[in-house]
């Protein structure tokens, strides 16, 4: 099954995710969605304010940053008026900011339940990044104050609305591999010192928290599945002062009710590449790069020995627009974001019982 470009189409216009991702245009409002962009790092301005200037139903309106000349800067690249430039001490001032419909939380993850809650507080709704918080009763402290404000929570998990990974998710859901009977999956890289996913204050975890949820939400939507049992390893192996708060490898395996087994690591001591690997009784698929900006890759054998290879064409901001849009279509036609709070917080539930068995093993 060696795809074009065309045929790549028109496999994407028969999944689930194409219908998701079609309906966009056909909405009904001629108004198009602002969001304010909390936090001026790396994934908001390389990546996700990239995405939205691609995009005709959304635009960036409003900042909040610490550092003025940085926000000047995007203002100025952006179209943002200067009276759109917050910083974290009159972020509540958004409330009387009509050109805010929405806001994309970019900070560190310790920050992310105070950030989402003080504006679901100011009427907006939230795009944010993971992992969703840092703590279970944080995430569910987030879904109450969206909730009672009536306003939308989305978790900016972009593989979900990625058409290679949806096209895995439909071959599985299609028998193309018969019975699943195992998944593989792992992730990580060398994280320089002094980094802050490496203070646990900030990040809540090691590689798990930042890299290794990859792994564990595929897991959780290739099978369709919530897990019925975990079991969790860590480890440091370099003792060179950077992972003194904070693992600096962790494998995991989880059981899933109707049996099927996964097994993840994630490190920050070495180069992984981002891969999954699903084996059934009649074909295996792997994506191999599987969660990156861009150039994923899926192939393998499917039942029957037919050849599985796709390679989406897509340049870097494509993943994020689909976010984002997807974002724009919940609040515009009032429907629940398919990753909504309620997937980040399983997500937070499952990564605290991995924790809470590395640490049994350690004690």
């Amino acid at each position: 099954m060696k795809t074009t470009r065309r045929e790549f189409s028109r496999l994407v216009a028969i999944s689930a995710g194409a219908q998701l991702l079609s309906s966009i245009p056909a909405l009904g409002e001629d108004r198009t969605i602002g969001y304010c962009i909390v936090g001026l790092g790396r994934i908001s301005m390389q990546h996700f304010m990239p995405a939205v200037k691609m995009s005709k139903k959304a635009r960036v309106t409003a900042l909040v940053s610490g550092h003025r000349e940085k926000a000047d800067r995007m203002a100025a690249e952006y179209g943002v008026a200067s009276r759109n430039i917050y910083n974290y001490e009159n972020y509540d001032q958004i409330v009387k900011n009509t050109d805010i419909d929405a806001v994309y939380i970019a900070l560190p993850n310790s920050m992310h339940a105070e950030y989402t809650i003080r504006a679901a507080k100011a009427g907006k709704h939230v795009l944010c990044e993971k992992p969703m918080a840092t703590t279970v009763e944080d995430a569910r402290s987030m879904i109450r104050a969206c909730e009672g404000a009536q306003r939308k929570l989305m978790i900016a998990y972009r593989c979900q609305y990625e058409p290679a990974h949806l096209r895995a998710v439909q071959l599985i859901r299609e028998g193309k591999l018969g019975s699943i009977q195992s998944i593989e999956s792992a992730f990580g890289f060398p994280i320089a010192p002094n980094e802050w996913r490496l203070d646990k204050k900030l990040a809540g975890g090691g590689p798990l928290m930042d890299v290794g949820i990859y792994c564990l939400n595929a897991s959780r939507y290739l099978t369709g599945e919530e897990p019925s049992a975990v079991k969790g390893f860590s480890s440091v192996v370099d003792k060179d002062g950077r992972f003194a708060q904070v693992e600096e490898t962790l494998s995991w395996t989880i059981t899933f009710p109707g049996g099927v087994l996964a097994n993840c690591t994630c490190t920050y001591g070495s180069q992984m590449p981002g891969y999954f690997r699903v084996r059934g009784s009649k074909g295996t698929m792997i994506m191999e790069p599987a969660f990156n900006y861009d150039k994923v890759h899926l192939s393998g054998q499917l039942a029957g020995g037919e050849a599985l290879d796709l390679s989406p064409d897509e340049p870097d901001p494509v993943q994020f627009l689909r976010e984002a849009e997807h974002m724009v279509e919940c609040i515009l036609q009032n429907k629940e974001p398919k990753t909504s709070g309620q997937e980040g917080l399983r997500d937070m539930e499952l990564m605290a019982q991995i924790y809470r068995d590395c640490e049994k093993k350690s004690a």
